[in-house]
C-alpha cells in the first residue's frame, strides 16, 4: 500500500519545511531499515516542499502514519504535534494524482517551473542508492518522470511559470537598472548555481565572483568562466548582489557579513536558510528569501495550466488501469503454471505410449500445446478485463472454487519475480505454435 504524507508551501510555513529538510529524509530512510513498519521510501525535499512516499509494510496504515511522524519529527526536533498539523496524509489514487503533478510543476511556487522533476528523479536516485525502494514506488516514479516530459513537451505551462531563480531576479531587478554593471557574488556550487548563472547572463551580468563552502569554488570558476573567491567577507565587501543557493544546514551569510554600510541586495534560494533572516534589519540591506518571492510568484496562464492538468489526469487513469489489471496477475500465473503442469504430464504419457515413434510424440505434443494456448487465451483476456474493472477478486474466487487454484503468497512470489514466471509460462505456451509455423 502506497501513501504520501506531503508537506509544502500550501499548508506550512518555510520555517518548519527547511527544519524538515534536514532531518527527516534520513529518519524516513531508517524506518525502512531498521523496523517492520515500512518496506520502502523514497523522500523528496525541495526548497518548497517535504514529501515521504511510503510502501506500507502491511494493511495498518494507521501505524505505519504514526511511526512515520513520530520518526521525522525527532530527527528534525519537532514535536510530534507539529508535523500533523503540517502534513497532509494521502493514499490511493491520490498519491499518484499528486506525485504526477508535483513532478509536472504543477503544485510548485511558481507553477511550471523545471527544477522540480529532476529534483524528483534524484529523489528517487538517492532512494535506490540507500536501498529503499519498492517495485511499486520505482512504477510510480518511472511514471511520474513520463508524465512530466510529456506535460513540458506539449503543453506550454513552462512559459505559464518561471523557475525560483528567475522570479527572483526578475524582483531585484526594481533595484538594479543595469546588471552587466552589477557585481554578483554566488554561493553554491550545485545544479542550482549553474541555473542561475544562466538566468544571470540572460539579463546581461558579467562581473560574477563564486565562492562555495566546500572549497569547490576554483573547479566551478573554471568551469562557468567565473571568478573564484576564497576570502567570504572580501568577497561580500565588493559585491553589490549576494545569491545564496548552498545546501549547508546552517546559514553561511550572517547580519555581521552584511554590517559595511554598503547597499546590497541579498537573494537567498537555499533550504535550509542560507542567510541568518536578522540580515534583513541590517541598513542597506534587502533580503529576498524563498518566503518572499513565493508571496510575488505570477497566477499561471490559465489555459497551458488547464492542459497540463488534464494531461495529469489521463496519466494518473492509465497509471490506475495498469495497477488494476496487474491485480490478476498472481492469480493468472498461478492458473497457467497448473495447466501447464498438467500438460507437461500429458506429453510425458504420450511419448511413453507412442512406442519409440519421435515423429508421432512430436506431432502429439504440438496438438496439445496449441490446444492449451487457444484454451488459455480467452481467460487471461478475461483476467484483464476483471481486473481493469476493479473485479480481481472474483477471477481469484473463480479459480479456486473450480481448481483450488489460488496466488502465491506475496512473501514467496517477489513482485519482480512475476513478470519473469510469466514470460517463462508464455514461452511455453508458444512454443508449440512456433513448431507449427517452422513447420509449414
Amino acid at each position: 500500500m502506497l501513501i504520501c504524507l506531503t508537506a509544502s508551501h500550501r499548508n506550512a510555513s518555510f520555517d518548519l519545511l527547511e527544519r524538515l529538510s534536514i532531518g527527516a529524509p534520513a529518519a524516513a530512510s531508517r524506518l525502512v531499515t531498521e523496523s517492520g513498519v515500512l518496506d520502502g521510501a523514497v523522500v523528496l525535499a525541495t526548497c518548497n516542499r517535504f514529501e515521504a512516499y511510503l510502501d506500507i509494510a502491511g494493511d495498518d496504515r494507521d501505524s505505519a502514519v504514526a511511526a512515520t511522524v513520530q520518526a521525522v519529527a525527532a530527527a528534525s526536533d519537532l514535536a510530534a504535534d507539529q508535523v500533523v498539523e503540517s502534513v497532509q496524509v494521502l493514499g490511493g489514487k491520490d498519491v499518484v494524482q499528486h506525485l504526477f503533478a508535483v513532478s509536472s510543476g504543477l503544485e510548485s511556487v511558481v507553477v511550471g517551473e523545471t527544477e522540480i522533476s529532476g529534483q524528483v528523479r534524484r529523489s528517487l536516485e538517492d532512494a535506490r542508492s540507500k536501498g529503499t525502494t519498492t517495485s511499486d514506488l520505482e512504477r510510480l516514479f518511472q511514471e511520474a518522470a513520463h508524465t512530466s516530459r510529456g506535460v513540458k513537451t506539449r503543453t506550454r505551462i513552462g512559459a505559464a511559470g518561471r523557475s525560483l531563480v528567475r522570479l527572483g531576479l526578475e524582483l531585484a531587478s526594481s533595484r538594479i537598472t543595469d546588471w552587466a554593471g552589477a557585481r554578483v557574488l554566488l554561493i553554491g556550487t550545485g545544479s542550482y548555481a549553474a541555473t542561475t548563472i544562466a538566468a544571470l547572463r540572460d539579463r546581461g551580468a558579467t562581473t560574477i565572483q563564486v565562492f562555495s563552502p566546500s572549497g569547490r569554488a576554483a573547479w566551478f570558476a573554471t568551469k562557468h568562466d567565473l571568478v573564484a573567491a576564497h576570502d567570504l567577507d572580501q568577497a561580500i565587501r565588493t559585491s553589490d548582489v549576494v545569491i545564496t543557493c548552498t545546501s549547508t544546514e546552517l546559514p553561511v551569510v550572517t547580519a555581521s557579513h552584511l554590517a559595511d554600510g554598503a547597499r546590497r541586495i541579498v537573494i537567498d534560494l537555499g533550504m535550509p536558510r542560507n542567510v541568518d533572516p536578522a540580515a534583513a534589519d541590517v541598513d542597506g540591506v534587502e533580503l529576498l528569501d524563498l518566503e518572499t518571492i513565493g508571496i510575488h510568484a505570477p497566477l499561471a496562464e490559465l489555459n497551458a495550466e488547464s492542459e497540463a492538468r488534464a494531461m495529469v489526469d489521463d496519466a494518473v487513469s492509465r497509471f490506475r488501469a495498469q495497477a488494476l489489471e496487474q491485480s490478476t496477475t498472481p492469480a493468472l500465473v498461478a492458473f497457467r503454471k497448473h495447466v501447464f503442469d498438467i500438460l507437461d504430464d500429458e506429453i510425458d504419457r504420450a511419448k511413453r505410449r507412442s512406442d519409440g515413434d519421435p515423429q508421432a510424440a512430436e506431432q502429439t505434443e504440438r496438438a496439445l500445446r496449441h490446444l492449451v494456448g487457444v484454451l488459455l487465451h480467452r481467460p487471461s483476456v478475461r483476467a484483464r478485463e476483471l481486473g481493469r474493472a476493479g473485479r480481481a477478486d472474483e477471477f481469484i474466487g473463480a479459480l479456486d472454487a473450480l481448481y483450488g487454484v489460488r496466488p502465491e503468497p506475496e512473501a514467496e512470489l517477489p513482485t519482480p519475480v512475476v513478470p519473469f514466471v510469466d514470460r517463462v509460462l508464455s514461452e511455453r505456451e508458444t512454443a508449440g505454435r512456433t513448431d507449427e509455423a517452422d513447420a509449414s
